[in-house]
């Protein structure tokens, strides 16, 4: 539990200096919930919701997780807050780039190899909003980004056959592999609904 709080506390204060920080009244606060396609298709369900902080910063916050998609042995649940600056003075249209962290706990299979553990990222994003519709105040938007990140893991990794709490005697299982890697901080095509 003391490490799932560690994995949180970052972007808890990163989400915590950005309001305090860039709260400035808009003329116009804006609410938007959103999804990411392209992770529709891998079968990672994921909702986010974007809140307008001041004339060119807004703060992303996304949830996603999968269990077992297309049959394959994986889980994973994950929040990624993000905060972003618009360069044209109005944000949730146009051109952006963000600061993006991740915090995860997944547990996965793959040849025959589990991988069940903690992950938490840092990295940039940057991307483009399009209006979908003739209208300026149109309320549904594309938004394509991209990015990368530093992501670091700690984690149990072993045999799917071996049964890894044996080697552990009146202990908890303790991580056996930590690391970091470079890793996508974001890919999207995602598609915003303006609700405020």
């Amino acid at each position: 539990m003391k490490s799932l709080f560690n994995i949180f506390r970052i972007p808890a204060v990163i989400i915590a200096a950005g309001l305090i920080l860039f709260s400035t009244k808009a003329n116009a606060q804006q609410v938007a919930l959103k999804t990411n396609a392209l992770m529709w298709t891998v079968l990672t369900p994921n909702i986010g919701a974007e809140f307008v902080l001041g004339e060119r910063y807004s703060l992303d916050l996304s949830v996603f997780g999968h269990y077992n998609p297309y049959g394959v042995d994986s889980k994973i649940l994950a929040v990624q807050p993000e905060f972003r600056y618009w360069f044209n003075g109005r944000p949730m249209i146009r051109e952006f780039v963000g600061a993006s962290t991740m915090v995860a706990k997944y547990d996965f299979d793959i040849k025959r190899q589990v991988h069940d553990g903690y992950a938490a990222s840092a990295g940039v994003v940057g991307g483009y909003v399009f209006l979908l519709g003739k209208k300026k105040d149109t309320k549904w938007r594309l938004e394509l980004c991209g990015g990368i990140s530093l992501l670091f893991f700690s984690q149990k990794q072993h045999y799917r056959d071996d049964n890894y709490d044996d080697y552990f005697i009146e202990q908890v299982a303790a991580a056996n592999s930590w690391g970091y890697k470079i890793f996508p901080a974001k890919l999207g095509v995602t598609f915003t609904y303006i609700i405020k």
